[in-house]
């Protein structure tokens, strides 16, 4: 997930950390239902029907299934219930096996386990804001919606998908005002035209868009001269990259510990800190789901996650040892 600032928008309840995830608890499923083909949504409640965390939009969960899968849904419900989650998941068949069992096996009263909420797609205070959701890249973008109508904002969404009946919870940000919302099925109307629904640079707008690679490709083209930290995006699966910086071993210190920890080629950092005897709470693994999050106290990190932007990346205070490695040949991390 790639992210600007980190601030999140006023009146909010109190949000759980983004730097790390709560230990995993006991979520039952209290309702599944069918929101478009290939989608399910699950509502999720306390056993014994307590309070949740609060979060804030854009925030995303940690699914645990019982067959020990955990992967990272976005929270898409009404933010103000304090008792009640609910989460959309999108069957993948290129996948690996986590949608399939939700959709085949989960059923309703079955317990879960549930990690966070966290929130690496933040969304920030301003005057107007364009969403853009791609297929289930809706989900983190409804709870924005009904924060921006709730805070008075002016607000448009374009949302597209490859049919009309492939596109969940379309209905939704209709309900909240028609007039701005612009629903684009592709065999119906071709591919999204982001270039003309962004239009000129507007820096008193924020951008918020979550969806396919390729969509938020086309984003980053058609938003080329928009000031910095007004485009956010949020991906689902790592972006491609190329080779590290260095195929070299290099030096991790462990600053809490004092112990300091060899990283030699092809293993991940993640692995090298917990032969070590030092537990780093991960998820992912692949440099998206922002729980690894880790301090950066010293040395010229490798990030090679798809969260930070590149302003971050040059504030050089943290990064994801899951995928993160070194340009230097010694980094000191606050653990």
């Amino acid at each position: 997930m790639i992210t600007a600032d980190r601030p999140s928008v006023a009146p909010v309840p109190p949000a759980a950390s983004t730097a790390v995830s709560t230990p995993a608890a006991t979520v039952r499923v209290a309702a599944k239902r069918v929101e478009a083909e290939g989608v399910v949504s699950l509502e999720l409640v306390a056993p014994d029907g307590a309070r949740l965390p609060d979060w804030t939009p854009g925030a995303h969960v940690d699914l645990v299934l019982p067959d020990g899968t955990t992967r990272q849904y976005s929270l898409c419900g009404d933010r103000w219930d304090a008792h009640r989650y609910r989460i959309g998941v999108l069957r993948e068949p290129a996948g690996r096996g986590g949608s399939a069992y939700v959709h085949d096996h989960l059923a309703v009263g079955d317990a879960v386990g549930l990690g966070g909420p966290r929130n690496n797609f933040p969304q920030v205070p301003a005057a107007r804001y364009l969403f853009v959701g791609g297929g289930i890249g809706i989900t983190p973008l409804l709870p924005m919606i009904r924060q921006a109508a709730l805070l008075g904002a002016d607000w448009e969404l374009l949302y597209g998908g490859r049919t009309r009946a492939s596109m969940a919870f379309v209905d939704e940000p209709a309900e909240i005002d028609r007039e701005r919302v612009r629903v684009v099925p592709q065999d119906e109307h071709g591919l999204l035209d982001l270039r003309g629904f962004v239009g000129d640079p507007d820096p008193g707008a924020r951008v918020y868009a979550c969806g396919p690679a390729p969509m938020l490709t086309a984003l980053a083209d058609a938003t080329e001269g928009w000031p910095a930290h007004t485009v956010r995006t949020e991906r689902f699966v790592a972006r491609e990259l190329g080779a590290p910086a260095r195929d070299t071993p290099f030096e991790v210190e462990l600053a809490r510990t004092g112990r300091t920890v060899t990283v030699p080629p092809g293993r991940s950092m993640l692995a090298a800190i917990a032969e070590a005897g030092v537990e780093v709470l991960s998820s992912c693994r692949q440099g998206t789901c922002g729980t690894c999050e880790t301090g950066l106290l010293a040395g010229e990190p490798d990030h090679r996650d798809s969260i930070l932007d590149d302003d971050e990346r040059a504030a050089g205070d943290c990064l994801f040892p899951c995928v993160s490695r070194a340009r230097s040949d010694r980094l000191v991390l606050d653990l």
